[in-house]
């Protein structure tokens, strides 16, 4: 069983800049609480696509529109909720518990997301029945 199970939120980094522009800063375990072991992004995405629709068993995540912007579907069986992505200084920590979907990218939105595990298919809960079973019933 998870006794460490967290609610997932948005936190702010800060902007560096001059007048040749800006820089933000990212460290694992100081930024954001956990130790990187992958990066992918999404671009791309057409309008009225969905994304997503799974939670982890233990892979956490932060989730950076470096461009453009998107809205991001929270449900944790406790509170569903829409964060709105629209800011490289903008990061939601995505905890393994809550289920959750992008949508309404932008045209030019790049979905940059720093993961706390190597890929795994098995840490994948893809139904959202047994997403249900597992972290409504505490299998966890």
């Amino acid at each position: 069983m998870v006794d460490d199970i967290q609610q997932s939120k948005i936190i702010e980094i800060v902007e560096l800049g001059d007048e040749r522009g800006l820089l933000s800063v990212i460290e694992g375990n100081l930024t954001i609480p956990f130790d990187v072991k992958r990066v992918f992004y999404i671009y791309g995405t057409k309008e009225g696509i969905r994304r997503g629709f799974h939670a982890h068993y233990k892979t956490r995540q932060a989730l950076i529109s470096v461009s453009g912007s998107c809205k991001v579907y929270l449900d944790d069986l406790k509170r569903k909720d829409n964060v709105t992505l629209d800011s490289p200084k903008k990061i939601l920590i995505l905890e393994p518990n809550d289920w959750h979907e992008m949508y309404d990218f932008s045209p030019d939105c790049v979905l940059l997301v720093l993961a706390s595990h190597y890929y795994d298919p098995e840490d994948y809960i893809r139904d959202y029945d047994k997403f249900v079973e597992v972290y409504g019933n505490g299998i966890l």
